[in-house]
């Protein structure tokens, strides 16, 4: 535990072992991409994804370790009791920093398949990690703004066909699909300007969910609905790897995909307004749970 130095020399170790850590494994990574492409067969390319797999797994069991050494965070985390390494699991989260991926990380660790995000197509860029995500198939997804959409109808769609091949891909080894359905960090100018009606998060998003599960939704096991919270505020992640954050409550409630969750969301009106009305639900109940754990809080202090 290096949490009796500075801040700073604290943030610069442990980003050198992220660093380090990501060039490492990113290397066997790319290595096992191209035996994939090269690869004559479905089996062999299958049996690359598995090890591709395993790699990234180890990667976040090395990444684990350095926040264990390099920060003192109490885990106050609850519902991952009975979940399985072998099952799929659509996992739907609030969103408030870039930390909240490697919570995520952390908390599902070895408890579920691993996590594949629905990425935006612009971070395909980022040096190393980019095509670390490409090699793990991970989906980038064009985000179109309502405006352009009205001046290029030709493109309405293509995110969704973008998730319904990946969902394809998602079927042949167990995996968590995940999805931050807000669609971008909550931050209070979002919030103001979307006119969220929840006090703590922005509206979600429930087209990508609905085709997840329109594509997926009889091999999914279970919906996984996670509420992240930072009790001390939330950090960016300098200020997260500077070891400012001491405390992360994570509640993971395991919902059931039932019959009525599965439908034509794009051709059936009357199904997406069923959907929208149980994704928005979800949300209010999240919104006020995390509203309520707040007010405890604020008691206790």
């Amino acid at each position: 535990m290096l949490n009796f130095l500075p801040g700073p020399v604290i943030g610069g170790i442990s980003l050198a072992l992220y660093v380090l850590n990501t060039l490492f494994w990113c290397g066997i990574l790319f290595f096992l991409a191209l035996l994939k492409l090269a690869g004559p067969s479905e089996k062999w390319r299958n049996l690359c994804n598995m090890l591709l797999n395993t790699v990234a797994n180890c990667w976040i069991s090395c990444n684990n370790a350095n926040m264990a050494l390099t920060k003192k965070i109490t885990w106050d985390v609850r519902g991952i009791e009975n979940l399985d390494p072998k099952e799929w699991y659509l996992v739907l989260s609030n969103h408030q920093s870039w930390v909240d991926i490697l919570v995520l990380q952390k908390v599902f660790h070895r408890k579920v398949p691993f996590l594949k995000f629905f990425l935006k197509k612009e971070l395909i860029w980022v040096p190393v990690l980019g095509l670390a995500w490409w090699a793990l198939e991970f989906p980038f997804m064009k985000r179109y703004t309502k405006e352009y959409l009205d001046r290029h109808p030709q493109h309405k769609g293509k995110d969704l066909e973008i998730t319904r091949r990946a969902c394809e891909r998602f079927k042949k080894l167990p995996i968590s699909v995940m999805n931050f359905v807000e669609g971008t960090r909550f931050t209070p100018h979002k919030h103001r300007k979307q006119g969220s009606p929840y006090m703590n998060l922005l509206r979600p998003k429930a087209g990508g969910v609905a085709f997840v599960l329109s594509a997926m939704g009889r091999q999914l096991h279970l919906i996984l609905n996670v509420t992240i919270l930072y009790p001390c505020g939330v950090k960016s992640f300098w200020q997260f790897i500077c070891a400012k954050t001491n405390e992360v409550v994570v509640r993971v409630e395991a919902l059931p995909i039932t019959g009525d969750l599965i439908g034509d969301y794009a051709g059936d009106p009357e199904f997406r307004d069923r959907f929208q009305e149980w994704l928005n639900a979800v949300w209010l109940e999240k919104d006020l749970a995390i509203e309520e754990f707040s007010r405890e809080r604020r008691k206790a202090a």
